[in-house]
């Protein structure tokens, strides 16, 4: 049960994240305002919920941020569930979801050239610096409240 509601809670938000793209470059750096991108918040078809209603940017951005604020609001319920499974349940979760990420970047560089490898591999490095660089701003910002005490 606990599995299943993980699951459909994980599920629930993915739409949620695909919604709240920023505009700019993407993952890979080119354009997010393209087809595959569109800055009209479209599904897989290309026509989403909010691409009928003649959007300007700002109600765009100003959905962008509601969508964020509800992923944001979803992860921590998800949090929340979380905490109160096993630590053996939490770390079997962990793995599962760091083996499904390893597998989808393996498929993913195999179908890279070379040279796209190359810059994937630059891209990666570079998000893993910004990731060890977010884990420390935390890591600093939790000891912020003990200093002022």
């Amino acid at each position: 049960m606990r599995k299943t509601l993980i699951a459909l809670m994980f599920a629930t938000a993915l739409p949620t994240v695909a919604m709240a793209m920023p505009e700019g470059t993407g993952p890979m750096g080119g354009p997010m305002d393209g087809p595959r991108h569109g800055g009209q918040m479209h599904d897989r078809h290309g026509k989403g919920p909010y691409s009928q209603l003649d959007l300007t940017r700002e109600q765009r951005e100003q959905i962008r941020k509601i969508m964020g604020e509800q992923m944001h609001e979803r992860k921590q319920v998800v949090d929340k569930y979380l905490e109160k499974l096993s630590p053996a349940d939490q770390k079997a979760m962990k793995d599962e979801m760091a083996a499904n990420h390893k597998k989808a970047e393996a498929d993913v560089r195999a179908l890279l050239k070379p040279d796209q490898v190359k810059q994937f591999d630059e891209i990666q490095k570079k998000q893993a610096e910004r990731r060890a660089e977010w884990a420390e701003f935390k890591a600093w910002k939790a000891q912020q409240p003990q200093k002022a005490q």
